[in-house]
């Protein structure tokens, strides 16, 4: 990763090959997304243009052929790249990537409306079969509102997915930057990132009770848990950096996200709410925003 950080800062001209042929990979734009937010964030939104361009150039032609998610993958990226950059939150970033993902659910739901719909009908055709006796408990308007829910929810993945991806980038671009320029730097800031409490209770609700505030804002749900599950696994370094436990207990962390999402994501997002209002690192004798070290010291 350190070589590839290195060929992208040693010129214009390799910066703008790894993002073009990365932009133009399918599934790899995540990667073009991390190497223009390096330079973004090392050279500034005006020096970083050129290489921009080049990069949403090949994401303009998947999204000419109905695949804009490349294309909102990068933006979203140089948002919270230049956010970054801007403020040198990481909490400030977090929250633009909850708009990015809501306009994601938008971008989305209308580009892929009618997968979507018929994704929806293959599972209301396996729900009964799926949730069995526990389908044939529920009453008809019950089954309508849970089949009625299916496409939102979809879109609000999708969307959350993208979202990860942004903000997944911008965090290599911020380690890249750290091993070029600060060693070291990447993980203080990434281990002092915590949501206050005033973030944290509309994050919760919004994702605890948007369905109830109408069929389509249960598109929220998803995408409002994850500006919470990235602070919870900043939570987890912290608690290991401070009591010293070893990368074990980090790589049993990753892997389960793989094998037991199902588990360990709810538990990253508890694991946020508790932490901001216990505070287990004590971050609030610190100045909290002292992630904001621009990569460099």
């Amino acid at each position: 990763m350190r070589i590839l950080a290195e060929f992208i800062m040693r010129g214009r001209v390799q910066a703008i090959t790894v993002v073009a042929l990365a932009s133009a990979v399918p599934m790899m734009f995540w990667l073009s997304a991390a190497a223009v937010s390096l330079v973004l964030l090392r050279r500034g939104l005006n020096d970083a243009l050129s290489v921009i361009v080049w990069a949403l150039l090949p994401a303009l032609m998947w999204a000419y052929f109905a695949d804009p998610r490349p294309l909102l993958g990068l933006v979203g990226a140089i948002a919270l790249a230049y956010t970054l950059r801007a403020t040198g939150s990481w909490s400030r970033v977090l929250l633009v990537s909850l708009l990015i993902g809501v306009f994601c659910t938008w971008v989305l739901g209308v580009v892929f409306a009618q997968p979507l719909t018929d994704l929806a009908a293959e599972l209301n055709a396996l729900m009964p079969k799926v949730l069995s006796e526990l389908y044939e408990q529920l009453t008809t308007e019950q089954r309508l509102q849970l089949q009625s829910l299916i496409v939102p929810v979809l879109t609000g993945l999708m969307a959350a997915v993208l979202q990860i991806l942004c903000v997944l980038s911008v965090l290599i671009a911020r380690y890249w930057q750290a091993v070029l320029y600060n060693p070291g730097g990447f993980a203080l800031e990434f281990q002092g990132l915590r949501l206050p409490v005033g973030v944290v209770f509309p994050l919760v609700f919004g994702m605890l009770f948007a369905p109830s505030l109408g069929i389509q804002a249960a598109v929220l749900t998803p995408v409002c848990s994850v500006p919470l599950m990235i602070a919870g696994l900043a939570v987890v370094h912290g608690l290991v950096a401070r009591y010293r436990s070893g990368n074990f207990w980090l790589i049993g962390l990753y892997i389960g996200i793989v094998l037991f999402t199902q588990v360990v994501y709810p538990f990253l997002v508890v694991l946020t709410i508790v932490d901001s209002v216990f505070d287990f690192r004590g971050l609030r004798t610190q100045d909290n925003d002292s992630d904001s070290a621009n990569g460099e010291r």
